[in-house]
C-alpha cells in the first residue's frame, strides 16, 4: 500500500504539474483570442439567458437547471478548503491568479457548452446524452480518445464525486455536532439515493433548489463580514494585487508559488477544462449551441469570481488582523476559524453548513457525470447498477480513511482534462463558427 501511495503521489504530481496547468490555462487564453474576448463582450447576455424565460426547445431540463446541476458539482469544498490552501501555500497573491484562471476559464467553459449541444445525441429513452466523449467521437472521429475520457470520468466520479465528498461531510458533522460518522453515512446515503435514483430530472430539481440557497447563504455571510470590516477591504485588495507579483507570504517567498497554487486551486474549483460540466450542459433545452455555451460560462464566473472571491478576501482580511499570519492552519479549518473570528458565533456555522451542502450537491452533480461516462462505455443497461454502486460509495466514504482515495480521485480528475482539452483545441473552429452563426441569426431576427 505504501508503494502504491508513493506511485500515485508521483502520478498526481505529474498530472497536476506545471505542464497541465499551462495546458488548461493556455486553452482558455487561446479560445479567448480566437473568439475575440467573447466571454467579456457577451457576459450581460449570458446572465440574461440564465434568469430569463425562453420558449421550450429540445432537451431534458431548462438552461437554468442545467447550470444549477453543473454548479452543484462545481461549487464544493474547493471554494472553502481549496481557497484556504492556495492562500497558505501561495500567499494572498494566489487569489489574484485564481481570478485570472477564471476569466480565461470562462472561454473554456463556453467552448465546452457549445460542443456539448452541437454533438449531443438522444439515447434509447429519448434523453439527451453529450459531453467530451461525444464531441471527441463525433467531431474528431477519435472513438479511442472518447473512450479514454469516459473511463477517467467514470473512475473519478467514485472518488471526487462521492466518497471524498461524503467523507468531508461526515468529518464536518462529527467535529461540529459530535455525530458518529456511520450515522451521518446512513443519512446522507439515504438522501442521495432519493435524488440520484430519479435520474437527471430529479437531480436538476434538487440542484435548482439547493444550489441557489447554499450559494446565497454562504455569500451573504461573507458579505456581512466584509461590510462589518470595510476598513480592511482596501488593504486586503492591495495585498492580493501586490503579492501576486512579488510572491510575499508564499512558500519560500517565490512568485511561482502564488501563480502555481492560485491557478491549480482555481482550476480545481471551477473545473473549466475538466470536461465535467458539458455533460450537464448537453441536457439543456436550447435552440442553439452558443446560447447554452453562454449559460455554461456564467458557472465559472459565479463559482470563482463570486464565491471563491468572498472566501479569499475574508481570509486575507483575517491574515491582516492576525499580523500577516495564518496561524499554522490551512484548509477548511482555517476558513472556519477566520469566519468565526470576524463574525463571532455565526461565521463558523456559515462555513460548516456551507461545507455540508456544497459537498452534498457535488455528490448529486457528479452522479450524473459518472453515469453518462459509464453508460457511454457499457451501455444504457448499466444505468441502474452504476447508480447503486455510486450510492454505496457515498456510505463507504463516510466510514473509511480516504488518503489513497483522495490521490486516485485527484489524479483521475486531472486525467479527464487531457482528452477534453485536445477536443476543445482541435474543434475550436467549430466553436468560432457556431458563435458567428448565433450572432448572425440573432441580428436577422431568426433567433431571439
Amino acid at each position: 500500500m505504501q508503494n502504491l501511495q508513493s506511485i500515485m503521489e508521483t502520478l498526481s504530481g505529474w498530472v497536476w504539474g506545471p505542464y497541465m496547468l499551462v495546458l488548461i490555462v493556455g486553452t482558455g487564453v487561446f479560445l479567448t483570442f480566437r473568439l475575440l474576448f467573447w466571454q467579456f463582450r457577451m457576459l450581460p447576455l449570458a446572465f440574461k439567458q440564465v434568469f430569463g424565460k425562453h420558449p421550450s426547445h429540445e432537451g431534458d431540463i431548462s438552461q437554468f437547471s442545467s447550470l444549477m446541476t453543473a454548479l452543484s458539482a462545481t461549487i464544493g469544498t474547493g471554494n472553502i478548503a481549496g481557497v484556504a490552501t492556495a492562500c497558505v501555500l501561495g500567499g494572498p497573491g494566489a487569489v489574484f491568479w485564481m481570478w485570472m484562471t477564471a476569466l480565461f476559464g470562462m472561454a473554456t467553459k463556453y467552448g465546452e457548452g457549445v460542443l456539448a449541444v452541437k454533438y449531443r445525441v438522444k439515447n434509447e429513452k429519448g434523453e439527451m446524452s453529450g459531453g467530451p466523449m461525444y464531441y471527441i467521437e463525433r467531431g474528431l472521429k477519435w472513438k479511442w480518445l472518447a473512450l479514454i475520457f469516459a473511463f477517467f470520468g467514470a473512475v473519478a466520479s467514485f472518488g471526487i464525486g462521492s466518497s471524498v465528498q461524503s467523507n468531508t461531510v461526515a468529518l464536518a458533522v462529527e467535529n461540529g455536532f459530535g455525530l458518529e460518522t456511520w450515522i451521518t453515512g446512513v443519512i446522507i446515503t439515504a438522501f442521495s439515493a432519493l435524488v440520484i435514483l430519479g435520474g437527471i430530472k430529479s437531480i436538476a430539481r434538487a440542484s435548482s433548489f439547493i444550489v441557489p440557497i447554499m450559494a446565497i447563504g454562504y455569500v451573504t455571510g461573507g458579505l456581512i463580514i466584509i461590510f462589518n470590516n470595510l476598513e480592511l477591504v482596501g488593504p486586503a485588495l492591495k495585498m492580493i494585487f501586490t503579492y501576486a507579483f512579488t510572491g510575499e507570504a508564499a512558500v519560500g517567498g517565490a512568485i511561482g508559488a502564488a501563480i502555481r497554487y492560485g491557478v491549480a486551486r482555481g482550476v480545481f474549483s471551477n473545473e473549466a477544462g475538466m470536461g465535467s460540466a458539458p455533460i450537464a450542459a448537453a441536457a439543456a433545452k436550447t435552440d442553439h449551441p452558443a446560447r447554452q455555451g453562454l449559460v455554461s460560462m456564467t458557472g465559472t464566473f459565479i463559482d470563482t469570481i463570486i464565491v471563491c472571491s468572498i472566501t479569499g478576501i475574508v481570509l486575507v482580511m483575517g491574515f491582516i488582523m492576525a499580523g500577516n499570519d495564518f496561524g499554522g492552519q490551512t484548509g477548511a479549518v482555517l476558513t472556519i476559524g477566520v469566519f468565526d473570528k470576524l463574525l463571532p458565533g455565526v461565521g463558523g456555522w456559515v462555513v460548516t453548513f456551507g461545507i455540508i451542502f456544497f459537498a452534498y450537491s457535488t455528490i448529486l452533480g457528479w452522479s450524473y457525470y459518472g453515469e453518462k461516462c459509464a453508460t457511454y462505455l457499457l451501455g444504457e443497461k448499466f444505468v441502474l447498477p452504476y447508480r447503486i454502486i455510486y450510492i454505496a460509495t457515498v456510505f463507504i466514504g463516510c466510514i473509511a480513511t480516504l488518503d489513497l482515495v483522495w490521490l486516485f480521485a485527484d489524479t483521475f480528475n486531472g486525467l479527464m482534462a487531457i482528452p477534453n482539452l485536445i477536443g476543445l483545441l482541435l474543434l475550436s473552429g467549430v466553436i468560432a463558427k457556431e458563435s458567428k452563426d448565433f450572432i448572425a441569426r440573432r441580428k436577422s431576427g431568426e433567433l431571439y
